[in-house]
């Protein structure tokens, strides 16, 4: 009995710690990224799906060019929550939909990733859950940057699509003030365990660096 009650003790110490780890190395959101302190988090969504480039001719060379992003939204359970595409836009499944212009962006902590972007809400359109809101994060980006080889003539107009999920914060205009980090998200009933550490990332049709 003594040693089942050790035992069970250990694992909780070890599972403490564990979460406590998890929690100290939750990356703080850049400063430069923070919506102003009147806005409040909305809700959170995980984008599933690719940034698409297009191989076009410059003035010196060719290079790959972002045509457009096209992926999937689902809410932090999985449901599907919209899409997200051309715009850039952000549609919700209820109709309701919002088009922004990025106002500040930084360096994803993964150095083979796309930035970490604040985006200014310019356009609503519909009535729904995404009516209200007026910043957007893009945080946890994982991949989806550019080819560094595979665009010349021979394949000129060719697109790729490179798999790139991320979690996406919207965020309204409110008194509130507007929380910063991950574990005070979880406080306010926003799953802290969405991040896609865990998620497979390939290169879809990319060309190989």
């Amino acid at each position: 009995m003594l040693r089942r009650f050790s035992t069970f003790a250990c694992f909780l110490l070890f599972a403490a710690i564990a979460i406590l780890s998890t929690v100290c190395a939750a990356q703080k959101v850049p400063p430069q990224l923070l919506p102003p302190a009147t806005e409040q988090l909305l809700l959170q969504v995980h984008a599933k799906g690719d940034q698409v480039y297009v191989c076009q001719e410059g003035a010196t060379q060719f290079a790959w060019a972002l045509k457009a992003p096209d992926a999937q939204l689902f809410d932090k359970y999985g449901k599907p929550f919209g899409k997200h595409f051309a715009g850039p836009a952000w549609e919700a499944s209820d109709g309701s939909r919002v088009t922004g212009k990025a106002s500040a962006s930084a360096p994803s902590p993964d150095a083979h990733s796309i930035p970490w972007l604040l985006i200014d809400v310019a356009n609503h359109e519909g009535n729904g859950m995404l009516s209200r809101v007026s910043k957007i994060q893009r945080l946890n980006t994982k991949g989806g940057k550019a080819p560094s080889s595979g665009c010349d003539a021979r394949t000129l107009a060719r697109k790729c699509a490179c798999r790139i999920p991320r979690t996406i914060f919207f965020t309204r205009r409110n008194s509130a003030p507007y929380t910063t980090r991950y574990s005070d998200r979880a406080e306010v009933g926003v799953d802290a365990t969405i991040p896609i550490s865990s998620t497979t990332v390939t290169d879809g049709s990319c060309p190989r660096a």
